[in-house]
């Protein structure tokens, strides 16, 4: 959520800020300011009337009690009309607040001073390059005919199950996506994360916390009534039930940063993208991903973000998978985020990178609208923290990068040698597939 009062103070800022981003959040933006306008005439008047009727009361009382009849009587119609008033103001106020409310939460975050100037995509900035993409003597298959080859992926058995745009592993491929989860967890940890294992079903303000809510409904899958009474949401992510660990907490600047780590399996209806990498496991409605997420105070995030993006890359030069980083540029931001390197792995039999990690700092976007603080000592003021977080990376995405980056030309695949330990072998051979 934005800085209102920060926006009610400089609102020029914010219009360049929206500007930055394409500009079609600009509208969005001149509604708010004027409803938050109308909202604060509105709520300062009837804290005035509160207070003339409150004034009025206790008035009321001492003229009774000097048997002023007469100004008791004066004061009690006074009283009346002033009640009748505030219902109407009352009423004005309590449509006026939501509405405040909806539109803030339906504004992203303000790009940060330091992301690139751009219009879309094609204005993203080349940061630096992992491995160089090997040169093979045969043409590379993709990753899922290759897949469907060795008998270790069945997108036809997925489809019978749940339909389009799932996957289903067999033998070496399902034990391949347990070595890379485990690999990835296990350094992670080195790296001083504390691993979690959240739920993957959450209320709906939780997906409010970090964004998703209200903006991105049609993208999650959603539950009928639970216990409750109220619908739970399938975690797009596992960003959501981590970064809302801290939610409506106050924690001790002590106690920062906090760096958490968790494998979920991500739920995304991926709405809107039919006819857009169908083929294979770019674009999945389930996948898995381990995620991190870092909860740190103002001042420190810039430099989190670039140890979070390296914590990330870490994976990739591990398994000497081809990759490069991306910083996105100012149209190509996320809703949540003000600063993001994308991470790109190369991708043989299509020529070309393919997102498999997207890193970002969201400043204090994401814990506004948890109220998510941290106090620098007792007689000081709670101030928000900075959320920060990244794929580290997508399972299977990395898993459909390493089928085609180690192919071999008898149709085999080569398993990294960092991997080996987790998997249990260095090659991946043709097996049968079950009937």
């Amino acid at each position: 959520m934005i800085d209102l009062n920060a926006a009610r103070k400089d609102p020029d800022r914010w219009r360049g800020a929206f500007k930055s981003r394409g500009g079609r959040h600009l509208p969005v933006l001149e509604e708010l300011l004027r409803l938050d306008a109308d909202y604060r005439k509105e709520l300062g008047e009837l804290e005035q009337l509160r207070s003339r009727r409150n004034a009025a009361s206790q008035a009321i009382g001492k003229a009774k009690a000097s048997r002023n009849e007469a100004e008791a009587a004066r004061l009690m119609e006074e009283v009346g009309r002033l009640k009748d008033t505030l219902k109407e103001k009352e009423d004005k106020v309590a449509v006026l607040e939501p509405k405040v409310r909806e539109l803030s939460l339906s504004l992203p975050n303000s790009p940060h001073e330091s992301s690139p100037l751009g219009s879309g995509e094609q204005d993203n900035k080349p940061i630096r390059s992992g491995p160089k993409p090997k040169e093979v003597g045969f043409k590379p298959m993709d990753h899922q005919g290759l897949g469907e080859k060795l008998g270790i992926l069945d997108f036809a058995a997925a489809a019978g199950l749940s339909g389009s745009r799932f996957a289903l592993w067999r033998g070496a491929g399902a034990r391949l996506l347990r070595a890379i989860i485990s690999f990835q967890l296990d350094r992670h940890i080195k790296a001083g994360y504390e691993e979690i294992w959240p739920p993957s079903l959450v209320r709906p303000e939780i997906l409010v916390g970090t964004g998703q809510l209200p903006k991105f409904e049609a993208d999650l899958y959603k539950t009928q009534s639970g216990e409750e009474g109220q619908s739970l949401y399938l975690i797009p992510t596992a960003e959501v039930p981590l970064t809302n660990l801290v939610r409506e907490r106050i924690l001790s600047a002590e106690s920062l940063p906090l760096k958490w780590t968790a494998y979920t399996p991500c739920f995304r209806q991926e709405a809107g993208s039919y006819g857009k990498d169908v083929r294979g496991l770019i674009r999945n409605h389930q996948f898995d991903k381990v995620e991190m997420v870092w909860i740190t105070r103002p001042e420190d995030s810039p430099a989190a973000l670039e140890q979070l993006t390296q914590d990330a890359e870490g994976i990739l030069k591990a398994l000497e998978i081809p990759y490069r980083v991306i910083e996105l540029c100012t149209a190509d931001l996320g809703f949540a985020s003000r600063k993001t390197y994308d991470l790109e792995v190369w991708m043989p039999a299509e020529g070309r990178y393919r997102e498999i990690s997207s890193c970002s700092d969201c400043g204090d976007f994401q814990a506004r609208r948890m109220n998510a603080r941290f106090r620098l000592g007792p007689d000081k003021s709670p101030e928000f923290v900075h959320t920060l977080n990244g794929s580290g990376v997508a399972v299977g995405r990395l898993a459909a990068a390493i089928l085609e980056n180690f192919q071999n030309q008898d149709g085999s695949v080569t398993v990294p040698a960092a991997l080996r330990p987790y998997f249990g072998g260095d090659r991946i051979q043709a097996l049968r597939a079950s009937s």
